[in-house]
C-alpha cells in the first residue's frame, strides 16, 4: 500500500473503499450485502468504529469512518477478514449460480498471495484518506452518496437503501451513523 494511503492518525477521520479482487461484481446479491451491513453493526457496537457516511455497491463499499476505542487499521483488517470469510461461506453454502467461477477467481487470487491460505476476496488495500478539512468531508460524501445514481441504479441517492443518504432524507438508513 503506497505510504500516502496509509491511516497514520489511528483516531480521524478516513474516506475508506473496499474493493472486491478483479472488481468481481459480489454484492448483486442482497446477502452478501447484508453480511456486510451485520459487520459494519458489529463493528460499531463492539470495536468502537464510528460510521459516518457509507455505499454498498456491486464490487465496493466507501465509506467514512473513524474510531475511538482501538486501531482503526485493526478494525478495517479484521472486518475484512470476517467479511471474506463470512462471504464466501455464504457462496459455497447457497445456491450461488455463479459458486465455481467465483470460487475460482478467489481461489486464483489467494494463490498468488502469500498471505492467504485458499481465498482472496478484497484487494490488500484500502485506499485512506484522512478528511482534514470539512470541504474533503463534503467531496467525498457527496461522492458516496451519489455512486448508485451514476451507476444508473437509482435516479435518486435516498432511494438507495444501502447507503447512509436515506438518513440525510429522514428514510430508514441499515446502520446507526455516527454523528459528525
Amino acid at each position: 500500500m503506497a505510504d500516502a494511503y496509509r491511516i497514520k492518525d489511528q483516531h480521524s477521520a478516513y474516506f475508506i473503499t473496499l474493493t472486491v479482487i478483479d472488481w468481481v461484481d459480489v454484492f448483486t446479491r442482497k446477502e452478501y450485502k447484508d453480511i456486510l451491513i451485520e459487520s459494519l453493526k458489529y463493528c460499531i457496537t463492539n470495536k468502537g468504529l464510528y460510521v459516518y457516511e457509507f455505499v454498498i455497491m456491486s464490487n465496493h463499499l466507501h465509506a467514512i469512518v473513524s474510531s475511538d476505542k482501538l486501531l482503526l487499521s485493526d478494525i478495517i483488517r479484521d472486518f475484512k477478514k470476517f467479511t471474506a470469510k463470512q462471504i464466501i461461506d455464504a457462496i459455497i453454502n447457497t445456491n450461488e449460480s455463479r459458486k465455481e467461477w467465483l470460487l475460482k477467481k478467489f481461489a486464483f487470487a489467494g494463490a498468488r498471495n502469500s498471505n492467504n491460505k485458499t481465498y482472496q476476496f478484497w484487494q490488500q488495500d484500502y485506499h485512506a484518506v484522512e478528511l482534514s478539512y470539512e470541504k474533503m468531508w463534503r467531496q467525498r460524501t457527496d461522492y458516496i452518496h451519489n455512486n448508485p445514481v451514476r451507476a444508473g441504479i437509482v435516479e435518486h441517492a435516498e432511494d438507495y437503501l444501502y447507503s447512509s443518504a436515506r438518513f440525510y432524507y429522514n428514510k430508514k438508513c441499515l446502520i446507526e451513523l455516527a454523528p459528525k
